[in-house]
């Protein structure tokens, strides 16, 4: 599958995040059916452009912490995205037990025509 194909399944994955919950790279990636592609989907969210509706603030590293560093725009951008949806942070860090968004998972499986 091309990237291009991969990365429109990131996008769909990732505005299907409900509000007020988080999902990690990781999880995106191996729901995307491409478990070693975290990065990837790390990159993906970074290349969306400034005005994107997509809630690429609901992705969040494996820690339950945020990429960005802690005295960066982004951090408190997208601290204060999730934090408006209820997501509570103790020490830098979202309770993956309590946030994650909790799904079965079921990998992509393209459509034969």
């Amino acid at each position: 599958m091309s990237n291009n194909a991969i990365r429109e399944i990131v996008w769909q994955l990732v505005s299907s995040i409900p509000k007020g919950r988080v999902a990690s790279y990781g999880q995106i990636a191996a729901m995307a059916g491409y478990p070693s592609y975290a990065r990837f989907v790390g990159s993906v969210l970074k290349d969306l452009p400034q005005n994107t509706s997509l809630p690429w603030y609901r992705v969040i590293n494996a820690q339950g912490k945020l990429s960005f560093p802690v005295d960066s725009m982004n951090y408190k951008r997208q601290r204060l995205l999730l934090e408006s949806e209820g997501v509570v942070f103790v020490a830098q860090k979202i309770s993956l037990k309590e946030y994650l968004w909790a799904i079965k998972i079921h990998l992509y499986k393209p459509s034969v025509i």
